[in-house]
């Protein structure tokens, strides 16, 4: 694997980073750098979505006609990075980056020509309806009953931990309409109007008191069957499918940058035993031990890349992937808490940009912040990121999956 950017590449990085100069507002940059989990203040991120889509940068995976860019992996990937590098908010990923791919490979030409346009250009904001109270992990042990009535399924059930649901006006569901031998089979794929009669959104208050997360109520929701994706009693087959667009990405530089802004703070934050928090010798090493995990995931993520590039099947690489850099994420959180020290135990959201209201939380009459930004920053995304190895397939499962195709266990 040669390590080093063809000229063409670095050319495109060079293009990658005068665009992010000339439009990553200092508005948008905070959104990014103050965000207090993977998903960055809404709005900043629905400005930047818009931005890029008028470059025609918004979803640069999509197929070429539906308005994707004609990338090469390796440009995929250095426009992630160079966008994590810059302190891009993120953009949501459960429309472009998810349900989108979906819709393009099952769904019918008028669901292709509805949704993906309007996904774009954020008309159309998606959720996910996946795990429910009794089905996280083992999904296909869903029970939300989707009973065939003519031209519709009614819907009855719930869904939980649906990131953004207060925002979103579409949902794509798996629901239950037949039950057949096999769990997995009988589930069908179905994109839900948010505004149909019967839908109930509560809000859940997170440990980091953030209202991101919702528990999605359904009672005798009808839904066109006009609105399935691929086949009823298959949806299976498009979850994973799905999943495959899920997890993967360049996460190890945003890792690096969080690993390089603590080592700078530790220079200025004293140490238990006089001096620096960085002269600290115990300090130093869980933060070196750090550094060269993020750099060992950065390798690990171009190997991925270039064995995809030859068309080689990268293996469970996407599993190994997502345990090494929310493991990695979440020793990150914790030394930056650390860092953080006393300041760090006070309860300041209002100094952040969190992905979602804060609630019970009366902001000072001076907007005062005891200590740096990033020291209110630390306790939130130290609560945020202990979820980071159970979303998206917990790495319990992960494991489970590397264990099965590398070793046939």
């Amino acid at each position: 694997m040669d390590l080093d950017w063809s000229p063409a590449d670095l050319a495109f990085r060079d293009e990658v980073r005068r665009f992010l100069d000339e439009h990553l507002t200092p508005e948008l940059r905070r959104a990014g750098q103050l965000a207090t989990s993977v998903y960055p203040d809404h709005e900043a991120s629905m400005r930047w979505q818009h931005i890029l889509h008028e470059r025609g940068w918004a979803a640069p995976a999509w197929p070429v006609e539906h308005g994707g860019c004609d990338w090469s992996l390796t440009q995929h990937y250095i426009f992630d990075r160079e966008s994590m590098l810059a302190g891009a908010p993120a953009l949501s990923p459960m429309g472009i980056r998810m349900v989108a791919h979906a819709i393009v490979a099952f769904g019918t030409e008028e669901q292709k020509s509805y949704f993906l346009p309007r996904i774009l250009t954020g008309e159309v904001f998606f959720c996910q309806g996946y795990s429910e109270p009794e089905a996280g992990s083992d999904l296909a042990s869903l029970t939300m009953a989707a009973v065939d009535d003519g031209d519709d399924l009614v819907c009855t059930g719930s869904k939980i931990w649906t990131t953004h649901a207060t925002e979103a006006n579409w949902i794509f569901c798996l629901v239950r309409t037949s039950k057949l031998e096999r769990k997995q089979q009988g589930i069908t794929f179905v994109l839900i109007d948010m505004n149909t009669p019967g839908i109930e959104v509560r809000p859940l208050v997170m440990t980091s008191g953030e209202q991101v997360q919702n528990q999605v109520f359904f009672d005798q929701v009808r839904v066109p069957k006009a609105n399935v994706l691929g086949r009823i009693d298959d949806g299976w087959t498009v979850a994973k499918y799905l999943l495959n667009f899920e997890r993967g990405g360049a996460l190890a530089p945003m890792l690096q940058v969080l690993a390089e802004s603590l080592a700078e703070q530790a220079v200025s934050q004293p140490g238990p035993n006089g001096g620096a928090l960085l002269d600290d010798p115990a300090f130093a090493a869980k933060l070196a031990d750090a550094r060269i995990r993020a750099d060992v995931l950065e390798i690990l993520e171009f190997r991925t890349v270039a064995a995809i590039s030859q068309g080689k099947n990268p293996g469970p690489a996407a599993s190994t992937l997502k345990i090494l850099g929310t493991e990695l994420s979440q020793q990150l959180t914790e030394l930056a808490l650390e860092a953080a020290g006393p300041r760090g135990r006070a309860y300041q959201p209002h100094a952040a940009m969190p992905g979602g209201p804060v609630v019970d939380f009366t902001v000072p009459a001076d907007d005062y912040v005891s200590g740096d930004e990033w020291q209110a920053v630390a306790p939130l995304r130290y609560f945020n990121d202990r979820a980071g190895s159970i979303y998206a397939g917990s790495n319990e499962i992960q494991r489970n999956i590397i264990a099965k195709a590398t070793l046939g266990l």
